[in-house]
């Protein structure tokens, strides 16, 4: 067996009883501990020990398949064959070794080397790898400074709030709306943090899609006289790490990651917004 690249292909492998005999709330939970390394596959009580044994498989290897077929993703491949990636890497606070820049996605390893071959732990997505050459092209390598604002308060970025809203913000309104369970799955499956509550929202989630690239996500249930809300903030220093194209991919990216979370627990709705 193959080592499952992703916490929903270790999902797929366990018993879905939510037994919560390995100390988590829900299987999916587990497999998400797991996935971040937090857990071990063996943890599971219930699951079969041939699939245990078969389960830790070969070490990571070249994900290059997509990037052939796509004109912006090879143009982004050939300026990392043009680019100093140890200059690149002290730049962006990424680790540089072998010739491979490397740096974390979600919390999993992701590099990319100086022939624009990218490697990591996890399969690599065109959302996933569009941000992360961006970021280590054209990043400036600021620190965050903890002020958070709307995609369109970043440059260029009231001119497409508008479909921002339609293909993240709303699909993952939906999604939380109805699947109860999103925020934690959200802390295990992506390594992100619950923080205290911002904006007066109910929830408040931050993930890492890149080192310096926070996203938070902040969630309002419904009240009495008010339906539910949800909003995504970055901080103030997004559009200077990345261009404002790919924070619009990030974020497009996670709602498409968010809407297969929950098709997997078999939610309806959300149609071609979560595409």
């Amino acid at each position: 067996m193959k080592k499952p690249t992703n916490a929903m292909a270790i999902f797929k492998l366990l018993e879905k009883s939510n037994c919560r005999e390995c100390g988590m709330k829900t299987c999916l939970a587990f497999a998400g501990a797991v996935y971040t390394g937090q857990k071990r596959f063996e943890d599971c009580p219930r699951v079969n020990p041939l699939v245990v044994k078969n389960f830790y498989g070969s070490d990571s290897e070249p994900q290059n398949a997509f990037v052939e077929g796509n004109d912006f993703l090879t143009d982004l491949k050939n300026k990392i064959v043009e680019t100093d990636l140890a200059v690149a890497a002290k730049r962006t606070g990424a680790h540089f070794s072998d010739n491979k820049l490397t740096l974390k996605v979600l919390g999993k390893n992701l590099s990319v080397d100086n022939e624009g071959k990218l490697y990591s732990e996890i399969h690599i997505n065109p959302w996933v790898a569009v941000p992360f050459l961006n970021y280590v092209l054209f990043g400036k390598g600021l620190a965050p400074k903890g002020e958070w604002v709307s995609f369109r308060n970043l440059k260029d970025g009231m001119d497409h709030y508008a479909i921002f809203r339609k293909r993240c913000e709303i699909p993952m309104k939906q999604i939380a709306d109805t699947y109860t369970d999103l925020f934690d799955d959200l802390i295990h499956l992506f390594n992100g943090k619950q923080v205290e509550k911002q904006f007066k929202s109910d929830v408040s989630v931050v993930l890492h899609p890149l080192p310096k690239i926070p996203v938070m996500i902040c969630y309002w249930k419904p009240e009495e006289d008010l339906g539910s809300s949800l909003n995504i903030f970055f901080d103030e220093t997004a559009d200077k790490n990345l261009e404002t194209d790919a924070v619009f991919t990030i974020g497009v990216g996670l709602a498409h990651m968010f809407g297969k979370l929950a098709k997997r627990h078999g939610l309806s709705g959300g149609g071609d917004t979560w595409a």
